[in-house]
């Protein structure tokens, strides 16, 4: 069996809930075809580079899949019938990584900024910007 890293992208118009339940249908797929379906990541709905169906934003999902080769083809044909993905796009990997994504890992890291930014200011009770120092 080989490894393959699936992205979707779900029309706008959905939502996430639905995009959930996308991704149990699709995992299901490949269960019943034999494969494996490792992580699973929403990354929310997002600005597209370019228009796709008058669509200006979509919803995108990973979908990191240990499965044969007869088990992809049978998912993209279900993904292309399907009214509600747009575009997907399944690429072999050497190796599925377990790690968060780039793009999750990204937006922890922005969470995690603006938590301290927004904590700090409580602390500081409404002093400047500085810490330290002469005033």
């Amino acid at each position: 069996m080989a490894y393959y890293e699936h992205v979707l992208i779900a029309r706008p118009e959905i939502s996430p809930q639905q995009v959930d339940a996308l991704v149990e249908t699709i995992t299901n797929t490949v269960k019943e075809l034999g494969g494996h379906v490792g992580k699973t990541e929403y990354w929310g709905l997002r600005n597209l580079t370019y228009r796709i169906r008058k669509n200006r934003k979509g919803h995108y999902a990973l979908i990191n899949i240990d499965a044969a080769a007869p088990v992809v083809h049978e998912l993209e044909r279900r993904q292309r019938i399907n009214e509600d993905v747009m575009r997907f796009k399944t690429i072999r990997v050497e190796a599925l990584d377990e790690e968060p994504s780039p793009i999750l890992a990204r937006r922890d890291r922005d969470e995690r900024r603006r938590a301290r930014r927004e904590g700090g200011r409580d602390d500081e009770g409404g002093g400047g910007d500085f810490e330290g120092g002469e005033e």
